[in-house]
């Protein structure tokens, strides 16, 4: 008998462990390259234009606060010419703040039902025409809105202002003297109906991406259609209409011509909505910054830099509310 061969398994070649770095650096299309670092290029650019303006704003404001004999924080007063000059920001970041709360007060709500009433309520034939005229809106230049503010918004302020004052001037916030409607209600009123456009088509493009099997889930479920918004598309949506909202105030904040052209300003702070009076960064620096000498300037510049602190706070807390509620954000769903 023959004796049995014997075979020896001979391993199959080992794969190449090393790679050429350079050899995978050219397997990536020269159009990612470029891609890449367009994009890289875009967010270093942000990052240095921003330094630049704090910057800039910093070291002008800096000359101007350095020679102010008042409060720069708390002083009612915006008086440059004088030797030494006095002023301060506690009127116009008081004008700002409250104008720019009203007009979200006002506009959230109503912007948030317009894009459910386009998105679940109105017939296909309404949803394009109604769309179409919130984008006009949207499009309309703020002096435009000043102008029909100053002509049509504040002689038919008379009727409210009565009203609130007959049933709510017991409060103080809401009392009426009868002086002219060129207040900070008036104002709030008029920069909520130039923020109300951008609030809704973001809102309404948020929601349209809400998922249809979640409609669908709570319908199956038997939730009336109320329901199915409150409970799947709202909670989708509100990373979204957050992010409106912080748009829409940012409009607000630094609003200049149609603000100028409503209100009546004056430097001391009103108990009530209703007086006239008040003040405005962005109408403060457009109402004198023409005239303003060089110091005026660098005042007005610094005021602008308290602006541009403040719209910053806005967004950082805007960010840290979404990154709290990342359960509800369209990338997660």
């Amino acid at each position: 008998m023959g004796t049995p061969t014997q075979t020896t398994d001979v391993p199959p070649p080992a794969p190449q462990q090393t790679v050429d770095k350079r050899a995978a650096r050219g397997a990536t299309r020269p159009g990612d390259r470029i891609f890449l670092g367009f994009s890289r290029g875009s967010g270093i650019l942000l990052l240095v234009i921003m330094a630049a303006i704090a910057v800039f704003l910093t070291y002008r404001a800096s000359l101007a606060i350095s020679k102010d004999q008042g409060n720069f924080l708390t002083t009612f007063q915006w008086d440059t010419n004088l030797v030494p000059p006095n002023f301060g920001i506690a009127v116009l970041a008081f004008g700002t703040v409250v104008s720019s709360i009203v007009a979200m007060v006002i506009a959230v709500p109503v912007a948030v039902a317009i894009a459910l009433f386009l998105t679940h309520y109105a017939p296909r034939r309404m949803r394009g025409p109604i769309a179409y005229v919130i984008d006009l809106l949207a499009a309309v230049p703020s002096i435009v809105y000043g102008l029909w503010g100053a002509l049509v918004l504040v002689p038919h302020m008379n009727g409210l202002f009565g009203w609130l004052n007959d049933y709510l001037g017991w409060t103080g916030v809401f009392s009426w003297e009868g002086g002219a409607p060129r207040s900070m209600l008036t104002v709030g009123i008029l920069l909520a109906i130039m923020i109300l456009p951008i609030i809704t088509n973001v809102s309404r493009e948020v929601f349209r991406q809400v998922p249809q099997m979640h409609e669908e889930a709570a319908l199956a479920l038997g939730a009336t259609r109320w329901e199915v918004i409150r409970m799947a598309v709202i909670p989708f949506g509100r990373s979204g209409v957050i992010s409106a909202s912080m748009l829409g105030l940012g409009r607000a904040l630094g609003e200049t011509m149609a603000v100028a052209t409503v209100l009546s300003p004056t430097f001391d702070i009103q108990a009530s909505l209703l007086d006239p009076g008040g003040g405005t960064f962005a109408q403060n620096i457009a109402s004198k910054f023409g005239e303003a000498t060089e110091f005026g300037r660098d005042a007005l510049i610094a005021s602008g830099l308290v602006l541009f602190v403040i719209t910053l706070l806005v967004n950082g807390a805007a960010r840290a509310i979404i990154a709290r509620r990342k359960e509800y954000s369209g990338a997660n769903a």
